[in-house]
């Protein structure tokens, strides 16, 4: 994952100074120059990383602090609002209206991606109730439009473009106007990608932009750029009014810091992230909670929307009611499995849950971790309905045992695996009992009777002390707008 690597340095470098017995000045500056180094060596441009380290010691005077201040808590968290300053320019990016036509177009360097993301953006949209339509008026790179229209016919989304007229601007004009006479209400432009250096496509770029006079121009950015990302970003600020940015190529092992120095060169935000090839791994991008995931603190808010978007409105209140009763059955074990699988990616479901790092998910894992799920499954197919709404493992005896190892096509050994993960799940899931439900059952409404006193009791304790105990956790929970959990179902418990 990129800048997953600058995110551990940077948690390490808090772990080192929290192990300090004086936290005084000596500390500090030990724990910003790491963290001065790791963002240096992620390519963050120097100003930047300059004007963090001297706002951070503007934030924590320590000579005007109080003895009863936790000096530990108060750094820590001016390194996570200045982290979030560096990403966000503090004001927000167009959003379309449904029923009403916009016109977003896309720029970038050549290769970063653009092709892809503009058909992400579509599929995202679609899927909200937007009717987005795609126009190709690349025709700079050969085969430009064959992606496009492969993409969009595999998204069905529809699209416009031409193999034979050479013109740009007369592709984007009769797209544009296409689409318009069609009532689709999201019309996306896709650019041929340039560089600073090309002043001839700089200048084609600016055509089109008057033109089609767009409502949102986004430029696409390929996280692995490095230190000349600052450059490349400003000349296509001065070129177009550049409203918004989208990183790619997020799940890949570049150092990932250009991005930072992007935002900060465009002071435009970050709107999506792209953490793969396929339709669904696009993020929307969200400062606090990225920082904090970045930081291995885990985004409730996020975890809890995925989740919702995979469980059924109508469940929801039957979930909840068997997580207050803490009894915990393997067909319960199994419908989470399931929601699991359908959230997407799941590097990106476990890096939401506290002390879980990007660094901690190598992208090899996710694959083994998805497996074995679906490995699972398949043993708990060939269960009784008896067994699987038992929550006594005891029931399982040998001959048992051999029964769902033969129906399966597993061996024993594997079955007895499952148990094991089985119990743990059951442990975790009995330290929600109690837990006071929402009388409409609502996930979201969750988060109101969630404290910090039952998530301490599901956090097992290395995440807890990684936090920062009892008075960190409360803290994350404030600056994260919520405290809501549905880890235990998840088996991001202790083991």
């Amino acid at each position: 994952m990129v800048l997953a690597e600058l995110g551990g340095r940077i948690t390490r470098a808090i772990q080192q100074m929290a192990n300090v017995t004086i936290i005084d000045e000596k500390a500090l500056n030990e724990c910003l120059n790491e963290i001065t180094r790791a963002l240096l060596q992620s390519d963050v441009s120097f100003p930047l990383v300059k004007e963090m380290q001297t706002n951070i010691k503007k934030i924590v005077n320590l000579e005007d602090l109080a003895a009863g201040h936790n000096k530990r808590r108060i750094i820590e968290q001016a390194i996570f609002s200045e982290l979030c300053k560096m990403l966000d320019p503090g004001k927000p990016a167009f959003a379309p209206k449904k029923a009403k036509p916009s016109i977003v177009m896309f720029v970038g360097l050549q290769g970063a991606g653009k092709t892809t993301t503009c058909t992400k953006y579509a599929y995202y949209h679609q899927k909200k109730g937007y009717k987005p339509a795609l126009v190709c008026a690349d025709t700079f790179r050969a085969g430009a439009f064959d992606q496009l229209k492969q993409n969009a016919t595999k998204a069905k989304i529809p699209f416009y473009g031409s193999y034979t007229e050479s013109d740009p601007v007369k592709i984007a004009v009769e797209g544009v106007d296409r689409f318009k006479k069609e009532n689709c209400d999201l019309i996306i432009v896709d650019t041929s990608g340039r560089h600073k250096q090309e002043a001839s496509l700089f200048e084609e770029m600016r055509q089109v932009a008057e033109a089609t006079k767009p409502d949102l121009v986004i430029f696409v950015m390929d996280s692995s750029i490095g230190q000349a990302a600052f450059d490349q970003a400003q000349a296509f600020k001065e070129s177009v009014a550049v409203g918004a940015v989208i990183i790619t190529k997020m799940d890949g092992h570049a150092k990932g810091g250009g991005a930072l120095s992007a935002v900060a060169a465009t002071k435009s935000p970050v709107i999506f992230i792209g953490t793969g090839e396929h339709m669904d791994e696009f993020e929307v991008f969200d400062v606090k909670p990225f920082v904090s995931r970045l930081l291995g603190m885990g985004d409730w808010s996020g975890f809890v929307d995925k989740l919702q978007e995979v469980v059924p409105k109508d469940q929801q209140p039957e979930l909840l009611e068997k997580l207050s009763q803490g009894n915990f059955t393997l067909r319960i074990m199994y419908d989470q499995f399931q929601n699991i699988l359908n959230m997407g990616p799941l590097n990106q479901v476990f890096s939401m849950l506290p002390g879980i790092s990007a660094e901690m998910m190598p992208k090899g894992h996710e694959k083994e971790s998805q497996a074995k799920i679906k490995r699972y499954m398949t043993m708990m197919d060939s269960m009784t309905n008896d067994e699987l709404d038992s929550s006594n493992p005891k029931v399982f005896n040998e001959s048992r045992m051999m029964r769902i190892a033969r129906g399966s096509g597993r061996i024993v050994r594997e079955v007895m695996e499952m148990l094991e993960e089985y119990k743990r799940l059951a442990k975790i899931w009995s330290k929600m009992k109690g837990l006071k439900i929402p009388k409409n059952g609502d996930m979201s409404a969750l988060s109101r009777n969630m404290n910090a006193q039952h998530m301490s009791k599901v956090l097992p304790p290395q995440m807890l002390k990684q936090i920062g105990g009892m008075g960190g956790l409360q803290s994350l929970m404030k600056q994260m707008g919520s405290g809501k959990d549905m880890m235990g179902m998840f088996g991001g418990g202790d083991k």
